[in-house]
């Protein structure tokens, strides 16, 4: 049984087992977990479905063309509700697979509550601490100390 830290951010998830000195002679320390994390990137959607090729005129001026946009506009809110609900998943099989007692998570503000929703119950009684907070660009050294 151990304490994992998890910190996520659309598409991207970064897990930490914390490794608790048993004589206290050493602090704790952050060792990376190699979680089987598969999350498609979110790149630009014109990146992803655009052909810059296939891009037709756009109208303008006075001419008597139709000129259609084309835009896909759930495209973006989709693949955003993709990536949290695979996220969600990752998270509730790495918590079940560690088997930990306790775990904490910082998730980036703008997905945080929709990560939580999607957790299942079990999972989500142990979390032990939340932060609305981007933490996967920091060094995992800093990582514990916002968790403290």
């Amino acid at each position: 049984m151990s304490d994992i830290i998890i910190t996520v951010d659309l598409g991207i998830m970064n897990a930490y087992e914390i490794v608790r000195d048993p004589l206290k002679i050493e602090s704790d320390r952050l060792e990376p977990i190699k979680s089987p994390v598969a999350v498609e990137s979110s790149a630009k959607v014109t990146d992803k479905y655009g052909d810059a090729a296939g891009r037709f005129y756009q109208g303008g001026g006075t001419g008597t063309r139709a000129a259609g946009f084309g835009e896909q506009h759930t495209v973006e809110l989709e693949t955003k509700r993709r990536l949290i609900r695979l996220l969600a998943e990752n998270i509730n099989r790495l918590v079940s697979e560690k088997d930990c007692d306790r775990w904490f998570l910082a998730a980036d503000r703008s997905i945080n509550n929709q990560i939580l929703e999607s957790l299942a119950p079990a999972v989500k009684a142990k979390l032990k601490r939340n932060i609305a907070a981007n933490l996967t660009k920091i060094d995992k050294s800093e990582v514990m100390s916002h968790f403290a």
